[in-house]
């Protein structure tokens, strides 16, 4: 008897279990919709500037 063929199919492999909330394509995140690397520069400097001015504020070493 062969038993591999008994039992509901099996589920494809690759298929995401949900769909992501920003995902490629979306109208979230639409294609061709990139930060460019000023903006991208510009977002990582005033994060370092927001870290250096939190950690002038506290005493204790960070990590």
């Amino acid at each position: 008897m062969d038993y591999s063929k008994s039992g509901g199919m099996t589920p494809k492999r690759n298929a995401p279990r949900h769909a992501e909330h920003n995902a490629k394509g979306s109208a979230k995140n639409p294609f061709g919709q990139g930060a460019t690397k000023a903006e991208l520069v510009a977002r990582m400097k005033a994060a370092a500037e927001a870290r250096a001015a939190a950690a002038k504020g506290s005493d204790e070493p960070q990590g």
